[in-house]
Formats: C-alpha cells, structure tokens, sequence
C-alpha cells in the first residue's frame, strides 16, 4: 500500500524536476541530450534568463502546448523569489514559436513568388513545382480573386478548416467574416485589394464547417502582373487555436484569484479603470467592499485549509447572487471582495447590492462538518462618474467598511464625504502634507466656465490636486477640510495663487483680451488671515496679471458676519480690482442679508439645484423654480450667476433661458491640464473674428 513520503526523504531539486518534465516530452531525443538541455535551461532560469530557457527549448522542438502549461505549473509553484521567472519563460516561449512559424511563412512566400517567376519565364516548367509547394505546404494557403472570389485552396487550408474544395470555391472572402474580427482587419484588406498595400498580417478567427472556431495567424499578400497591376490575392494561414487558448489560459490565470476563480485586485482595477475613463457624462457608479466578520477566528481554530474553503463558498455565494445581476465580483486578497456596480442609478441600488451580500451570507456555511454563521461588514459607495479616481473611490470604501466594523459589523454603512475626509485628511496631514509643498506633490487643473449664450469661454477655474506617493491623486475634498482646521491651508492657497495667477498672466501674454478670467478658491481661513491683502497684491506684481481676471471664490458656509474685521481685507483685494463671488450658493446661508454686505460681483448656483430639464418630478420642478428666483435676485444685484453641474445640453439651454449667464460642468469640460484649455481659448478668437 502506497503512504506519504517519509518526512526526512529529500525533496527532488529543481533542475532534477525540470530535466524529468523533459524527458517526458523528449521522446524523440537521446536521453543524454535531454539531460544535458534540461541541465542548461535549468540554469537558465535560476540565472533570471527563463526567456532564454524558453527560447532552447522551442529551437530543441520541445513546441507541445501542454509542456508550455507544466513547465509554468512547475515555475509557479517552484516558490522563485522576485524576480517571477513565469512570465518571461512564457513570453520567451510565444515569441521564439511566433519568429519559428514566421520564417517557416517566409520561406513559403518566397518559394511561391519564386515560382510565379518561373512561370512567367519558362510557362509550363515550373507550375508542376509550385503546385507541389502549394499541394504539400504545412500550413493552408487559398487563392483569391480581386473581387474576393475563393479561386482554390491548399489540403492543409480545407483540413483546417474541415471542408470540401467545393465548400469553399465560388465563395467570397467577406462571408468569412467573424463577430471578433476587429476593423482593422477588414480596413486591411480593403487596402490591399484596391493596390493600396501589397501584404498585411494579423490574427483573425474563423468558422470551421462544423460551427467550431479555429483561430489562425494570417497573412494575405497582393499578387501583381509584370506590369505591376494587381492580379489575385493569396491567404496563408496557420493555426494557433491550441496556442490561442494556452494564452487566454494564461491571462484567465494573470487576472483571476487561484483560489476562489473570481477577478483579482489587478482585474477589478483594469475593469473601474476603463469605465471612469469612458462611461458618458451624467453616469454613476457604485462600489460594496466586502469584509468577513469572523473569517480569523476560522482560520485560528480550524487552519488556513478550513479557511480557503470558506472563501470560496463565500465567493459563490456573492457571485451567485451578484453577478446575475449584472455586477462584478472580485477578490482582493485575504477576506476582502469588492462588488462594482457599473450601470447604478442612484444609492438605492449600491445599499440593495449591500442587501444583497449581506443576505447571502446569512445561512451558515459547513465546512468539515462545522456549521459556520460568518457575516459581513459592507462599505457602500455610489458616485458619479469622473467626480473621483480608482484609487480614491477604493479607499473610501474602504474606510467607510471600517465604519460599519467599528458598529459591530455584519451591516452596510454608506460613504459620507465628510467623514470620508476626515480620516483620509487626518493621515496625510500628520505624514506627509507638512513636506508636500516642498517636494512638488501638489498640481494645478483647470475646468473651463463657459457664456450659456454661445458656449464661448468665459473663465477657468484652478483645482488643485495632490499626488500623493501612497494614495495616488487626491482631490480637494479630501485634503482641504483637514488642512483648514490645521492651518496648513495657508501656505498650501499662497501657492495656489501663485501658480495659477503665473499661468493666468501667461494666457494674458499670449491672447490678450481674449484671455480667461481665473477663478481661485479661498477658505474661510484663508479670508480671515491677515496675510491674504498683502499676498495678493505681491502675486499680482510678480506675475503681472490684471488684476480684473483675477476672481476669489468663497464657500458660502465659509461666508463673514457684517462686521467680522475680515471683511475689510476682503473688501481691500476688492479694492484692487479683483473680484469677489461667493461658490456653492445655496447651500449655506440663511441670511440673505449677506449679500447686500460682501463686496461681490458674482454667486455660483450649487449643482445640487440643477435638476433634469425633461423630469415630471416634483422635486425637480422646485428646484428649477428656485433657480429662477436666484436668477432674479442675481439680476437685481447686478451680480453674474455661473450655474454648476451642467452635463447635458438640455440643462445649459434651459438654463440660458432662464436668464443664466455661465455653466461649468462636463458639457463645457472635465478638470484638465493648461494646455488643454487653449484649445478652448483660440475657438473664443475665431468667436470673436466671426
């Protein structure tokens, strides 16, 4: 009867177990060569040359697909220290094979234009030489005409494809079309039978006669007369489904959690990635980061076999329940998931989804007869689209999870910004926000203001942003709370005026007057520092900027009492001819009294008043009724109203007909960098010649 190894038999050495892999794919080698290749590469890949390895071993002809896949098995779990030598040996392995196949075409395209020669000089002579070239080729090859007629076509090419020559002659090349074809493919080919391209290769799939796909590496050259004319089109094509599938195979095992079978962290970051690059405006999206209540307790009681077993119970729970709905479900390590929910309609849907996984965990799971209750903490987070970064929505998710543990867990708690901006603000300013400034960590965006009347550019407002080395790029909310209360909100506004005021008198420089206004947020802080009237006028000086472009923003929440002392600082940059206008109107004040006592030219209508010009809802026709009464009080102030939140438009026509001057939002563009605002600038010049 068979038993485990004894506990002190020595386990087989890597060069031993590599040189034993190919002796089981070497038959047609003798052993010593074998040893002696499998001696070789095995240094190859302990010196960090596994492509090399690789390389030796498609040139030894060791070509099986299934070597490839025990070769990587064997690597993975070799436990090789950094670097990884998995991916170079399979890279190396494709490449060699790919140059292989390649000078095999090569050689085969050049017997057949050889023999065209020949046949044009010694007519009948040589066709006996290339129709055994092109009988006997090991990979198929199919004449065309320039109308895309088949006209013949090679064993290997109807093998391949499992048909008659009757099955593909009389056909044309354009029915071969496969729904994974990309458009290039078929651009390609239009080229080259206009005369436009003599050859062009690709990987392209095909329908087998039996329905089955297989999918080849094609490359199709123009046949010309000896007066250069196109004549007939050939395809030669080799078949790559085994190493088509080795490479999704590989890739499947690149994004996905051994484990479990769900997308990993570097999947579930590719897939947020893509869609808050290309998700349209006014779209939204939401996030459930998922933690186990007691999954330690399991793995200190029963061991890490009980516990990956629960994991992966606990990943078909979620992804029985969640991705039927549409939603992505992946792990991110440890006995932590994610849900993404890409087409979100508002948090009604991200608190169900949260529902969702709570209530899958709710019946016990039984692993090795133990029934386990293991629930959950979910943080909830649902956005809109392009308001914040991958990185950034994942971090406040999860720190909104550590919410719901910190209440007792196996509940959802839902994203609070300021919460959120809190704990983020509380960590960077104590580690590295005193030496940010200093090192460059900060940067500008700016997001244009445009006339409602023509669309034309009116102002650009200065964001600031910081890339962290940590957290990535961090937006304004969740710094800039925190720096308020501390006080490093002061040096951190000098330098933002500094900056944006030196870009704003280079615009100035170059376009003169068709040059933006700047707008620049100030903090309630910043309006009551004693240092604010004397920075402005030096930055002014410095720069050389008019002092007319330059307009402070104040949230209104940060607003003065009429007789706060500061108010004559701000009336004091007031007095120098830049201008005052309050940001977020709307939200804040219940005094409308303010107004009458700030120096101000212009208010900015809060989004949260702008609502969907077509809804029957209630709720929306009061805020539009609210906006037109602001568009009147701002009116009878004399004062310009700039309406933020404009997405659609819709919203900016029903606005500009309600008397509105500006609108800033993703219809008139997105927070981005000087250069891409100039583009704007110059279509403001051709506005004006017109």
């Amino acid at each position: 009867m068979n038993g485990p190894p004894a506990a002190d038999a020595p386990r087989p050495s890597f060069p031993e177990r590599w040189t034993r892999l190919l002796r089981a794919h070497g038959s047609a080698l003798h052993p010593r060569k074998i040893d002696a290749l499998g001696s070789r590469t095995a240094d190859l890949v302990l010196s960090g040359r596994a492509d090399q390895a690789a390389a030796d071993l498609v040139n030894a002809h060791f070509t099986d697909p299934e070597m490839l896949v025990q070769a990587v098995e064997l690597l993975r779990f070799t436990g090789f220290q950094d670097p990884d030598p998995v991916g170079a040996f399979a890279a190396g392995w494709a490449t060699s094979l790919r140059e292989r196949t390649l000078v095999q075409q090569e050689s085969i395209r050049t017997a057949a234009d050889t023999a065209r020669h020949e046949v044009e000089r010694a007519l009948h002579a040589s066709e006996a030489r290339f129709q055994a070239v092109f009988e006997h080729a090991a990979i198929g090859i199919g004449v065309g005409s320039l109308d895309g007629e088949i006209l013949a076509a090679n064993r290997s090419l109807l093998e391949m494809f499992g048909a008659r020559l009757d099955d593909l002659r009389g056909r044309r090349v354009t029915d071969l079309v496969h729904p994974e074809d990309t458009p290039e493919v078929w651009d390609s080919y239009e080229q080259l039978v206009a005369g436009e391209r003599d050859n062009f290769q690709c990987d392209k799939p095909y329908y087998r006669q039996d329905g089955e796909v297989v999918w080849t590496h094609l490359t199709v050259s123009l046949i010309r007369d000896e007066d250069g004319r196109p004549r007939y089109q050939v395809a030669m094509m080799e078949d790559i489904t085994d190493r088509y599938r080795l490479q999704e195979r590989l890739h499947h095992q690149a994004t996905h959690d051994p484990l479990t079978g769900l997308p990993n962290r570097a999947a579930f970051f590719e897939r947020l990635e893509d869609l808050l690059a290309t998700a349209p405006p006014g779209s939204r999206f939401g996030l459930c980061y998922v933690d186990l209540d007691r999954f330690k307790i399991v793995n200190d009681s029963l061991g890490h076999a009980a516990g990956d077993q629960l994991l992966i119970e606990v990943a078909g729970r979620l992804s029985g329940a969640l991705v039927p709905q549409g939603h992505l479900v992946a792990r991110l390590g440890g006995d932590e998931f994610v849900v993404l929910l890409e087409r979100c309609r508002g948090e009604h849907d991200a608190v169900a989804a949260a529902r969702t996984v709570l209530s899958a965990l709710q019946e016990p799971i039984r692993i090795d007869g133990h029934q386990l209750a293991v629930g959950a903490s979910v943080g909830v987070l649902e956005r809109p689209v392009g308001t914040i970064t991958p990185g950034a929505a994942v971090r406040a998710a999860d720190l909104t999870l550590y919410r719901a543990k910190e209440a007792g867990g196996a509940r959802w708690t839902l994203y609070d910004a300021r919460t959120n901006a809190e704990s983020v603000g509380r960590y960077t300013i104590s580690v590295r926000m005193p030496l940010a400034l200093e090192r460059g960590e900060f940067f500008l965006e700016y997001q244009p203001l445009c006339a409602l009347s023509d669309g034309s550019l009116a102002a650009v407002e200065a964001l600031v942003r910081w890339r962290h080395p940590l957290l990535g790029v961090l937006g304004p909310d969740e710094f800039v709370p925190a720096a308020e209360e501390t006080g490093i909100i002061l040096p951190l506004g000098r330098w933002v005026l500094e900056q944006a005021c030196a870009q704003a008198a280079d615009w100035q420089r170059r376009f003169g007057p068709l040059a933006p206004q700047l707008n620049v947020n100030i903090t309630a802080r910043q309006a009551r520092s004693k240092g604010l009237l004397a920075d402005v006028g030096r930055i002014l000086a410095e720069t050389g900027l008019e002092p007319s472009l330059l307009q402070l923003e104040l949230t209104e929440s940060s607003a003065l009492e009429p007789r706060d002392e500061s108010l004559r600082v701000l009336q004091g940059v007031v007095d120098k001819g830049v201008t005052l206008c309050v940001d977020d109107f709307g939200t804040g004040w219940s005094n409308l009294a303010h107004l009458r006592d700030l120096p101000l030219t212009g208010l900015k209508l809060s989004s949260a008043f702008i609502g969907d010009p077509a809804s029957q809802d209630a709720a929306s026709g009061v805020s539009w009724r609210i906006v037109s009464g602001l568009v009147s009080l701002a009116d009878s102030l004399g004062l310009t109203l700039t309406a933020e939140g404009v997405e659609t438009p819709d919203t900016a026509e029903r606005l500009r007909s309600l008397g509105c001057d500006w609108g800033q939002g993703w219809l008139f563009g997105r927070p981005a960098a000087p250069e891409a605002l100039e583009a704007l600038i110059l279509a403001r010049a051709d506005k004006s010649v017109n």
